[in-house]
């Protein structure tokens, strides 16, 4: 395996199941609940944090992407047991097409509006970017929204205020 994928595949494996845990909490009945009118609600960001690695399929699958072909926003799921069905599917799916070799993570891979790019970076730092830290951002929004509805934060990077 080359040096580029064993350090993707890690922090990979490390981001979804910490992720996996946190949204294994997460009640149905509160599904509903958002923080602001802006904000997206519970059931609604979970979707959404489930739908990031789709993102996977499209920079290592693809060469570029336009966003004038991005479909709408999912739904929100209605269960714990549907948005973790969800999570499994795009998770395992993007995971498989992680066997890549470092000379195709450095290909370049090209994100554009309307056909003008918008910008280009190898597909390894875009994988990172639109995957894993963006997995990462709303994994810390919902942890937010567990801790405004008293439901106990899961160890992230260490210890919890909840779970030392």
């Amino acid at each position: 395996m080359g040096a580029i994928k064993d350090g993707l595949l890690a922090e990979y494996d490390h981001e979804v199941a910490t992720t996996r845990r946190m949204l294994a909490r997460l009640p149905d009945h509160k599904l509903s609940w958002q923080p602001h009118g802006k904000s997206m609600t519970l059931g609604g960001l979970a979707t959404h944090l489930c739908n990031i690695p789709s993102w996977g399929d499209t920079i290592l699958g693809q060469t570029s992407f336009d966003l004038a072909d991005a479909p709408p926003n999912l739904q929100a799921k209605g269960s714990c047991a549907e948005i973790l069905a969800f999570f499994d599917e795009t998770t395992t799916r993007t995971r498989s097409m992680m066997d890549k070799t470092d000379a195709e993570y450095v290909i370049r891979w090209r994100l554009r509006r309307g056909g003008h790019e918008i910008f280009s970076m190898p597909r390894v730092v875009a994988f990172r970017t639109f995957v894993l830290y963006h997995i990462v951002h709303h994994r810390g929004q919902l942890s937010v929204y567990l801790r405004m509805n008293d439901i106990p934060v899961p160890p992230i990077y260490g210890p919890t205020a909840d779970e030392g």
